[in-house]
C-alpha cells in the first residue's frame, strides 16, 4: 500500500470542494488508478469547514486519510490550511489560497481571526505555496472559481498534462459554467511560483 497517494482538499462551505474532488478524481480514474473520494461535508451549508479526501494508487482499502498521511492539501483558505496541517506528512505540500473567510465564531466576536497565517505556515517545515487565487477566479469571470484556479496549481504538482485536468473540466462542470472554469484553470500560472 505504499504506493497510494493521499490528497486532502480542505476549505469553507460554499467554496467547492466538492467539485474539486470530482475533478481529482475523474483524472485519477481516466489515468488508470484505484480511486476513493470521501466528502465529509461538516457544517457546509453555514459556512464551515468542509474536509474531502482523495486516495488513488495501484490497490486503495479506505477513502479516509488520517493525521500525518496527506501528501498534498489543497486548502481553499488560509485558516483551514492551518487547521488541517496536523494531516500533512514529512515533506509534504499545502497548495493554499490566502483569502480569508471569517468563520461564525470570527463573525460574532467569540474569537479572533488568527493574524499571518500565511507566515506561521512559511515557518513550519512544509512546501507551501500560497496564492491570490481569488484575482485568478475574478479575471476568469466568477469568483466562485477559485477552486478550479487551485486545481490549476496542483495540475503542476501531478504527473498529468494539462490536457487530462481540461478534459475532465469539460466532463464533470455543467455546461454553462465550463468556459470559466477552463479560464480559471488556465490562469492559475498568473497566480502560482
Amino acid at each position: 500500500m505504499n504506493n497510494v497517494k493521499n490528497i486532502l482538499i480542505v476549505g469553507v462551505g460554499g467554496q467547492g470542494t466538492l467539485l474539486a474532488s470530482k475533478l481529482i478524481g475523474e483524472v485519477l480514474v481516466n489515468a488508470g488508478y484505484d480511486v476513493k473520494v470521501s466528502e465529509v461535508h461538516g457544517m457546509s451549508q453555514r459556512g464551515g469547514s468542509v474536509v474531502t479526501y482523495v486516495r488513488y494508487g495501484d490497490a486503495v482499502a479506505s477513502p479516509l486519510i488520517d493525521a500525518g498521511e496527506a501528501d498534498i492539501i489543497l486548502a481553499f483558505e488560509a485558516l483551514e490550511a492551518a487547521r488541517y496541517l496536523p494531516y500533512l506528512k514529512k515533506g509534504g505540500l499545502i497548495i493554499t489560497a490566502d483569502q480569508r473567510i471569517d468563520p461564525m465564531p470570527v463573525i460574532t466576536g467569540a474569537m479572533a481571526y488568527p493574524g499571518d497565517l500565511i507566515g506561521r505556515l512559511k515557518a513550519q517545515d512544509i512546501r507551501l505555496v500560497a496564492c491570490d487565487a481569488l484575482s485568478a477566479a475574478n479575471k476568469a469571470g466568477n469568483a466562485r472559481a477559485v477552486n478550479v484556479v487551485l486545481i490549476g496549481i496542483l495540475a503542476k504538482y501531478m504527473d498529468f498534462p494539462a490536457e487530462a485536468w481540461e478534459d475532465a473540466i469539460t466532463a464533470v462542470v455543467p455546461e454553462r459554467f465550463r468556459d470559466v472554469n477552463l479560464k480559471a484553470f488556465a490562469l492559475a500560472d498568473t497566480v502560482a511560483d
